[in-house]
């Protein structure tokens, strides 16, 4: 690997007076868990090519990786057959053991997903039909006594109990994937934006912002809530889009929240586009309640002060979100009203827990969900992967699509993308 950078020195500060040159086999564009992921599998797999990870944060992790509920899913609600539901599963052994591998901690502390009346219960043995075909291993159906010995605090007639559904930090995990991979021989580049693709010879040079290039034979692009606008830069469609939801989350009390031993989650409505709230121990000791959905005004927007007026412009000028905000209007203003005031959202939440009071919560962290939609307003639910177009297309491959569960998915994810790199590029 050959970099080459030109300094100049003015007292105590050093200053960059031309752009880093960096040539390597193969480069990664972003660094959050599925970027980071393929990166530790590449080289675990091709020990002789060199490697190099962008990612356009000055750390690692910083955005959907490190803004999620920390939850080790099981595979329950995916579409039989779907990558999702396929990856989930596999994804979820292979965390526990690459954690175990490593002395990550985390803890398997079971899920209950809760049905309150009759419809749900009907949904929820569907759901058990569903999880039954995506392979979840050791599920139990339970009456209203077994969601009570699993979770004295919780309220159901009928619940999915999965004990292998567990809690982790996901940034760590990622990081701890970056670290492999460095030690590995990788190379992490922070403050990278990648602004450009251009053709040389049989590979592709990534320009950034800043006027540093990496020249590599072949590029992997994992840019999370900037996937499409990374894919528009190789000639790649620009469906699907991305539209930043973000979910914010309310903490619970320390009293009760030492008082929560498992995930609670709600039975899913198929007629609305999110799962809705649930109630998420956390491995720090705190209780995380939500999240709700609610339209970002940046595509990086944790707060409704966050605005990016091009980020907010493309949305509403994009027609799919329209056609969504047509088929869900009562949902969207539920979700809006449910995050300006509290108790509309614990109203929510007593379904589970009739014990918990406007009191026992206070506003917490929040994430924002890079979700795929198409033109049509739908949803995109499962992950996608594209291979570029035009001049640079053929050294390309994109991860489109990757929203929970993708942090637990990321080790099959890897897999699955390094073989595709394989074959595509003639690793």
């Amino acid at each position: 690997m050959l970099c080459t950078t030109a300094l100049a020195t003015r007292g105590s500060m050093v200053l960059a007076t031309r752009a880093a040159s960096t040539t390597c086999d193969v480069a990664i564009v972003g660094g959050g868990i599925v970027g980071l992921g393929a990166a530790q599998e590449l080289v675990g797999r091709h020990p002789h090519l060199s490697v190099t990870l962008v990612e356009k944060e000055r750390e690692l992790a910083m955005h959907q990786t490190g803004h999620n509920s920390g939850v080790v899913h099981a595979g329950i609600y995916y579409k039989p057959g779907s990558l999702m539901a396929r990856l989930c599963v596999e994804g979820m052994v292979r965390t526990y053991e690459y954690c175990d591998t490593h002395s990550i901690p985390y803890k398997k502390v079971g899920k209950l997903v809760v049905a309150t009346d009759a419809l749900e219960e009907q949904r929820l043995l569907d759901l058990w039909e569903r999880a039954s075909q995506n392979g979840v291993p050791d599920l139990e159906l339970v009456d209203r006594q077994g969601i009570a010995e699993r979770e004295p605090l919780c309220a159901g007639r009928r619940a999915i109990w999965s004990p292998h559904t567990g809690i982790v930090d996901w940034g760590v995990v990622a990081r701890h994937y970056g670290e492999v991979f460095r030690q590995a021989g990788g190379s992490v580049l922070t403050g990278f934006e990648a602004a450009g693709f251009t053709r040389t010879g049989e590979g592709v040079t990534v320009t950034a912002r800043d006027g540093r290039q990496v020249t590599a034979g072949a590029v992997l692009a994992c840019a999370g809530l900037q996937a499409d606008r990374v894919a528009r830069l190789t000639g790649a469609p620009s469906e699907p889009k991305i539209v930043p939801f973000r979910g914010e989350y309310l903490l619970l009390a320390a009293d009760k929240a030492a008082a929560i031993r498992c995930n609670i989650y709600p039975v899913p409505d198929p007629r609305l586009p999110f799962l809705g709230v649930h109630v998420t121990p956390r491995m720090d000791g705190q209780v995380w309640l939500g999240p709700n959905a609610v339209l970002a005004l940046a595509r990086e927007g944790y707060t409704w002060a966050t605005l990016s007026p091009g980020d907010l412009g493309e949305v509403l000028t994009y027609p799919g979100f329209y056609r969504l905000a047509y088929k869900y209007l009562g949902y969207g203003l539920n979700q809006m009203l449910g995050s300006l005031v509290l108790r509309r959202s614990v109203r929510e939440l007593q379904k589970f827990v009739p014990s918990l009071t406007v009191a026992d919560v206070s506003r917490g962290p929040a994430g924002v969900r890079a979700q795929a939609m198409s033109s049509e307003g739908d949803l995109v639910g499962d992950f996608i992967f594209h291979q570029g177009e035009g001049e640079v297309g053929d050294r390309v491959l994109h991860c489109r699509n990757a929203p929970s569960p993708a942090a637990t998915s990321s080790l099959a994810i890897a897999r699955l993308i390094v073989d595709r790199m394989e074959e595509q590029f003639r690793l």
